[in-house]
């Protein structure tokens, strides 16, 4: 460790107390130190290049001070703006990204602790799995006014929908409450997760009557070939 802008180094900030900045390394959350450089800022000590991967692409944050939520960084250092800026303290989901495949809401995460890590935001989510039927859906539903918490639910129930497909009502909107919406009253939004869910199921019916005549299909061919078979033989036992 060591004092960024004390007294003793004769940096900036004379008067103030040491600050103290952890060089990472192996006692950090990530695998990888990021340390800090002898630049200081009014907000504090900036931190040296790192990585994150982002969206399936390996984006290095540069100028990022110490203290810089995810949400910051996706937004003012990598231009990501479909992470909205709503509270920043964590409450209202606007800001709802996957962490390693976690939900989180980016303005309560560190940048720093998501160092190696995968974070996936709205863009990032597969085109061809649950994310192009929820955003449909929301738009079918009227779950969509104002748009600005869209992003984060989408996020959200893409998310509780790969987990919890069958989820009632009451778990819905449980793993919703942290989520807000100013406009929809949530009905609507309700709605559109319970559409999605009856495609899913409908989708799963549909898949398992595909394989239910299938087998019989197989089944019916082997019975057929038998029957073949026997028939051959006996036309040979009888010349």
């Amino acid at each position: 460790m060591r004092a960024v802008g004390t007294d003793e180094d004769g940096g900036p900030g004379g008067g103030v107390p040491a600050r103290r900045v952890l060089d990472r390394g192996s006692a950090g959350r990530r695998g990888d130190a990021i340390g800090y450089t002898d630049e200081a800022t009014e907000a504090g000590p900036v931190t040296r290049p790192y990585r994150l991967h982002v969206d399936g692409r390996l984006r290095t944050v540069t100028g990022s001070w110490l203290g810089d939520s995810l949400l910051t960084v996706l937004r003012e250092r990598l231009g990501i703006t479909s992470v909205k800026d709503g509270c920043e303290q964590g409450r209202c989901g606007s800001c709802s990204v996957l962490l390693d495949g976690r939900l989180v809401a980016a303005c309560a995460t560190l940048a720093a602790d998501a160092v190696d890590a995968r974070v996936t935001t709205l863009a990032g989510l597969p085109a061809d799995g649950l994310a192009p039927a929820v955003r449909a859906a929301f738009l079918r539903h009227g779950a969509v006014q104002c748009g600005f918490c869209t992003p984060g639910f989408v996020v959200a129930v893409t998310d509780l929908l790969g987990r919890c497909p069958e989820a009632d009502e009451d778990e819905l909107r449980e793993a919703l409450a942290g989520n807000i919406c100013r406009c929809t009253g949530y009905g609507r939004i309700i709605a559109a997760v319970r559409a999605v869910q009856a495609e899913l199921a409908a989708g799963a019916a549909g898949a398992a009557d595909a394989a239910d005549a299938a087998d019989a299909a197989d089944a019916a061919g082997q019975g057929g070939g038998r029957a073949a078979g026997r028939s051959d033989a006996d036309r040979a036992g009888e010349r």
